[in-house]
């Protein structure tokens, strides 16, 4: 390898290489050195050697050169970005230790670390933040403070995630996996520990009707239901270096509901709706945080539900904890500072349930970024206990290395047992908090909510006709309009009607999320032709089109027109349409021609 040339020497005056002097032909004066000052010399990116393709130098240019690339095309999220500007110091005041004046500073009030365990400790801060955990990863580094700069020259990126499965690009002289193996590709021991960081802290509900019309549907069919949430990412500051998920709807994708649980079949046809949400939640500038489930089973005490997850049985079953892994393995977080460009994942689960009072109460997880690589390595799997996880036995195409976790025995000392075969799921779990907030702003702030989507099973059915009642009553006004639009239901069911343009779909997300000039993008949105046509069709359609068999769609202005022939009787007045009742027997809500319940069977008198 040649040396560099003079020109391609480019001196700083940090290390990072952030700062730069000048060329290197240059006199000490004319850079403003004096003596005593520390300057750093580097190669230019431009004339560093490139490496050849040949055999010989692909596993070092590969180890170093590649995945510092790769993290410089990394597009981080938002929330980390503005995370990275900041220095994290926690600040003190002067303690009575203090003997300097009110300008200076000692070890009894200078600013303290992010990550510093005191801290966390006093203030009960089981995990970490990501970010403050990264900052002590890249503290032994010499890196401190404000990280958003360039990744220096020559670094190896700290952060790598856990694999537990055999090595697919072996450089040993063997045939590969499963015909051959080595010590190089073989897959180490895993030991299960707590994870000491968690990527979100804190889950919080823009407002109670985000939870209460995810409620609604097990109020009245006694069923349990499943949801995705659909929200943004914002810097939390109830912990140092803080991220909260904040959700603005619940989207109930097609699932198969029981009193005992829900039946969802992941695969193309969840990911066909999940792909129709997303596109609403990103013209909103929203996206996918996590998924929510019910779990409430009524008590014999009126209005008291049963609390059925406590340390003594439960928090989470082993069959949630590897759907939760399933779902943060498909949405991985974009990380910089990672040798993949991606660490862990900001997907959250929530689960609704009773609690100690017989009240209803919400508890928020994410799994570790050890169950996701054992469930990308197809190491575990549920088991009939709920809180157990299986370990899976060897096979000729899977390898499954030793599994341990430690644990504090009767005499108080800690101890190593053989995860095989099963363990308890806590050491897979990050425990976050949850919340609402003060004073709620909501984006999707409709006060005549649209119809929730698959909810046939308790006759709330989304059609032509509710969307007809909902926007051609409120066209008179904008700000009508503007209040119509902000519902999440309303915006994915219009959206699949593929009936909108690019132009139109971007403007109505600006009506959600830009809410002090709302009515005055509703009224660019009515003169845009897209929209016009929309609204053109939906006024010529009868309501006897709209509302195929006579569909009930629960949230409109006003009951479903008569049928055509009806009005071969009297054509000036609509047929009376009984009003829906609800059994007093199981509060089931019936069709209003049906005499008994079709849920129980029981009379309705």
């Amino acid at each position: 390898m040649r040396a560099p040339t003079a020109d391609a020497i480019v001196l700083t005056r940090d290390a990072r290489g952030q700062e730069i002097l000048a060329e290197f032909e240059c006199s000490l004066v004319s850079l403003g050195l004096k003596h005593g000052d520390m300057v750093f010399a580097n190669v230019a990116a431009s004339a560093r050697p490139s490496a050849e393709p040949n055999e010989s130098n692909n596993t070092a240019v590969g180890t170093t050169q590649a995945p510092r690339e790769s993290a410089m095309r990394v597009q981080q999220d938002a929330v980390d970005c503005e995370l990275e500007h900041e220095s994290g110091l926690i600040p003190r005041p002067r303690d009575t230790m203090c003997t300097h004046g009110a300008r200076a500073m000692c070890e009894y009030c200078l600013p303290i670390e992010p990550y510093d365990a005191a801290y966390l400790e006093e203030h009960n801060i089981k995990h970490m933040s990501f970010q403050a955990y990264l900052r002590k990863v890249l503290s032994d580094h010499k890196i401190r403070g404000d990280i958003s700069g360039a990744v220096p020259a020559n670094f190896a990126l700290p952060l790598e995630e856990p694999e537990y499965g055999v090595r697919p690009k072996c450089p040993g002289a063997h045939a590969p996996w499963p015909a051959g193996i080595c010590s190089k590709c073989q897959p180490s021991a895993v030991t299960l520990q707590r994870q000491p960081f968690r990527m979100v802290d804190n889950v919080e509900f823009a407002s109670r009707s985000v939870v209460d019309t995810l409620l609604e549907f097990w109020r009245v069919s006694r069923c349990q239901r499943f949801g995705l949430m659909y929200g943004r990412y914002e810097v939390s500051r109830d912990v140092p270096l803080g991220v909260k998920a904040v959700v603005e709807a619940v989207y109930e994708p097609s699932q198969g509901c029981e009193e005992d649980g829900v039946r969802v079949n992941v695969g193309p046809e969840l990911d066909a709706e999940v792909a129709r949400a997303d596109a609403a939640a990103a013209a909103c500038g929203m996206q996918l945080v996590g998924m929510v489930f019910t779990d409430l089973t009524p008590a014999a005490e009126p209005g008291k539900v049963l609390y059925r997850r406590h340390a003594d049985s439960y928090f989470m079953t082993s069959l949630e904890c590897r759907l939760a892994a399933y779902m943060q393995e498909q949405r991985p977080s974009a990380c910089r500072w990672a040798r993949a460009g991606r660490f862990g994942s900001k997907f959250v689960t929530c689960c609704v349930s009773g609690n100690a009072d017989g009240g209803i109460d919400i508890t928020a997880w994410q799994v570790s970024n050890s169950a996701q690589a054992m469930h990308r390595a197809d190491l575990v799997v549920p088991s009939s206990v709920p809180s157990k996880m299986c370990v899976q036995e060897a096979t000729a195409t899977r390898y499954v290395p030793d599994v341990f976790y430690r644990y504090i025995n009767e005499y108080k000392l800690s101890v190593t047992a053989n995860a095989k075969p099963a363990f308890p799921i806590e050491y897979l779990l990050v425990t976050l908090t949850h919340g609402f907030p003060l004073e709620p702003h909501p984006a999707f702030r409709a006060t005549e909510p649209f119809a929730v989507e698959n909810r046939q099973h308790v006759h709330n059915v989304q059609t032509l006709g509710a969307l007809k009642r909902h926007i051609v009553g409120a066209l008179d006004s904008s700000e009508r309009l503007a209040l119509v639009l902000a519902d999440f239901h309303l915006l994915v069911y219009m959206f699949g009607l593929d009936l909108l343009g690019a132009e139109e779909v971007a403007m109505i997300g600006r009506v959600v999320s830009e809410p002090m000039e709302a009515a005055q993008r509703a009224e660019e949105l009515m003169a845009m032709s897209g929209w016009q046509t929309l609204v053109l069709m939906l006024r010529e359609a009868a309501d006897s089109e709209l509302d195929p068999h006579g569909s009930v769609a629960a949230g409109s202005s006003a009951a479903g027109s008569s049928a055509a022939g009806s009005s071969a009787t009297s054509s000036s007045a609509p047929a009376a349409v009984s009003e829906p009742w609800a059994c007093r027997h199981c509060t089931f809500v019936n069709e209003g021609s049906a005499t008994s319940c079709e849920m129980c069977a029981l009379p309705q008198d």
